[in-house]
């Protein structure tokens, strides 16, 4: 399965949520709150009551879409979570807060993820004073976060510093905007994320 490259307002009407905590995205969804395509009115108010495997599935596609995954790393994640003490859709959602990517994102140093994955790619963050250039690396509670020379003197990762200001801050995180250097304080509990999925049935979905 390939990682999807296309709009991410196509992704967002499909599901019905704003995926990307993009204030873009939510006008949009404002402003045409139905599917996308020639049928997409029709098929809003159309249809019988989705089957509980097609809810369960379409809370597990909502998630997968949320953290730019692919299928095969979404799934092992999700073993992994499944065989540590702990509720498990509480275990799986701190192990996708913990990616590198998402944490990148969490900070305010990239206005989404995808853009994340792309700063990390291109060797502009450091985990520990060293250069990690893998999306799904593991942050760990302690761990500091900070950018390169080059990633320090970006316009556009200083815009998103700017923009951050006035977003929510992460009770998990902390992030210094005059060293440019952040930190993975602790786990995030389930009450401090606002996503728009009930991981339980993606729990559901997996142990069918």
């Amino acid at each position: 399965m390939a990682r999807y490259t296309g709009p991410a307002i196509k992704l967002c009407r499909r599901e019905g949520v704003n995926l990307f905590d993009s204030d873009k995205v939510a006008k949009y969804l404002n402003k045409r709150p139905y599917a996308p395509g020639q049928h997409g009115q029709t098929r809003k108010r159309g249809g019988g009551r989705p089957s509980d495997y097609s809810v369960r599935l379409r809370e597990k596609q909502k998630l997968i879409r949320i953290y730019g995954m692919t299928e095969k790393p979404f799934r092992n994640l999700y073993t992994e979570a499944a065989k540590k003490s702990g509720v498990t859709g509480t275990v799986f959602l701190q192990l996708l807060e913990s990616r590198l990517d998402n944490v990148v994102y969490r900070m305010g140093i990239a206005s989404s993820r995808r853009q994340a994955r792309q700063f990390v790619y291109h060797d502009h963050v450091l985990v520990n004073e060293k250069r990690v250039n893998i999306a799904s690396f593991r942050v760990r509670p302690g761990d500091m976060v900070t950018l390169s020379k080059t990633g320090k003197t970006m316009e556009v990762i200083k815009g998103n510093l700017e923009t951050q200001k006035r977003r929510r801050t992460m009770p998990w995180l902390s992030f210094d905007t005059e060293s440019l250097q952040g930190k993975l304080e602790r786990l995030p509990a389930r009450e401090d994320l606002a996503l728009p999925v009930n991981e339980q049935f993606v729990v559901e979905y997996y142990s069918r």
